[in-house]
């Protein structure tokens, strides 16, 4: 083993994160416990920090330094990290340019096995908003399922539970037959857009209730998402319309100095109205959500309009009163 090789083994025990006692290193390594000991100083004068402790319990850890060392990472972490950079370059986050710059040092150096592996996964795009939750965890296996049917363009086929309705075990539901389109991440999940086959109509499914089945379907045409713009389509989609806009939408004057309405005014716009009052404007899906997202703020307040808006504050506080 040459000495360029047995640091690099040497570096990715150390990266374990636990004591290794020398005489472990060596038979790890097949050397002498002063060869382990020359190593170690060797990586010492590259920048890693490595701890020698004596005594029964001693041996030898890596620390944090002053500087970020190289890496050395397995297969599954370099992936890993690569499709974290690659959903983070379209993320809005602020970081878009070095995430890229980052992702393309890794993929120059990458195996081309692993290097086909990340291509697969180029069909991920982010609808999340800065300060939104990171997405959930789901199974790798399966965005990688996804994403290859997506690249090859093939019918997928897969059992689905939506939220909140379990499945009878007594009773097996045909699969779901899609044209799959895109992955996405948005407000901390993954979802797969794609053209459902059966409704004849766009579909988001929550990618960790998905169980892909084999074999995939025939290939297809791919389609375009309505408006073409697939961030703008999944933002329309939550808010329950086929345009990146809420289906309703008014203003209140809240009894608050905008200062304590700011943090919470979400998508919605927010201006000062003297006396320490403000105007607020947002919108939802429905008259009676809006009225009642109004009314989290528990301070007297004035409706500005529409009329469709007082009639929704109406309704609800007819209906508290009679609860």
């Amino acid at each position: 083993m040459s000495t360029t090789t047995r640091l690099l083994d040497l570096l990715s025990l150390l990266q374990t994160a636990r004591v290794w006692p020398g005489s472990v290193l060596a038979s790890r390594l097949g050397v002498s416990d002063r060869t382990v000991r020359r190593d170690v100083d060797r990586l010492r004068e590259m920048g890693y920090r490595i701890d020698a402790t004596m005594g029964h319990d001693g041996g030898y850890q890596l620390q944090a330094g002053s500087e970020l060392p190289p890496l050395l990472f397995d297969e599954d972490q370099t992936v890993a990290v690569a499709v974290a950079l690659q959903t983070v370059s379209v993320s809005g986050v602020g970081i878009e340019d070095a995430a890229i710059r980052a992702l393309a040092t890794i993929r120059q150096v990458m195996p081309s096995r692993l290097r086909h592996r990340l291509d697969t996964l180029d069909v991920i795009s982010a609808a999340t908003r800065p300060g939104e939750a990171a997405p959930m965890h789901v199974s790798a296996d399966v965005l990688i399922s996804l994403a290859k049917t997506i690249r090859a363009s093939e019918v997928l086929r897969f059992d689905y539970v939506p939220r909140g309705e379990p499945q009878p075990r007594d009773l097996e539901l045909p699969p779901r037959r899609v044209e799959p389109h895109h992955i996405v991440t948005a407000q901390g999940r993954w979802y797969l857009v794609a053209w459902d086959l059966e409704r004849d109509d766009w579909r988001l499914f929550s990618v960790d209730r998905i169980t892909p089945r084999i074999p995939t379907g025939p290939r297809f045409a791919p389609r375009s998402v309505p408006g073409g713009d697939l961030s703008e389509f999944v933002a329309a989609r939550f808010k329950g319309s086929n345009v990146n806009e809420w289906a309703c939408r008014g203003s209140v004057i809240l009894d608050l100095p905008i200062r304590e309405v700011l943090p919470f005014v979400g998508d919605g716009t927010a201006q000062a109205h003297g006396d320490g009052r403000t105007v607020l404007t947002a919108g939802s899906w429905s008259w009676g959500s809006l009225a009642a997202s109004f009314g989290r703020f528990d301070v007297p307040m004035e409706v500005v309009g529409p009329p469709e808006l007082a009639a929704a504050f109406a309704i609800l506080a007819h209906r508290y009163a009679s609860t």
